[in-house]
């Protein structure tokens, strides 16, 4: 990036019409479609605002990722008998087919019928 002096570029802004505000934030956390989170731990936020536009929020400083745990299905004996029962398998055959449909008794049981 070019050399500039910060008075400059905020005098340099303020005449475009543009306003900077800048604050120190403990923490901030975004949440992206994967599910995973970003955490920026002591961030400086930035926000540039514009006459006829929408603020623009600059998050600046380090971050990491959260992942998000995992839950594994609690299956019960009594699921695992019930899918066996009604279509026809193995008790071994009953508990893979409710893991894979994540504990899902009816999604197992189509699924062992060859209907899913």
């Amino acid at each position: 990036m070019f050399p500039v002096n910060p008075r400059d570029l905020e005098k340099m802004l303020k005449r475009l019409g543009v306003k900077v505000e800048q604050m120190e934030a403990l923490e901030a956390r975004i949440a992206l479609e994967s599910g995973e989170v970003m955490v920026f731990s002591r961030p400086t936020v930035v926000i540039m605002r514009a006459k006829s536009q929408p603020p623009m929020v600059y998050l600046v400083g380090e971050y990491s990722i959260e992942k998000p745990e995992v839950e594994e299905p609690s299956i019960s004996e009594e699921d695992v008998e019930l899918v066996a029962e009604q279509a026809g398998v193995s008790l071994e055959e009953a508990r893979k087919a409710l893991e894979e449909s994540g504990g899902d008794i009816a999604e197992a049981i189509l699924r062992l019928k060859g209907e899913a």
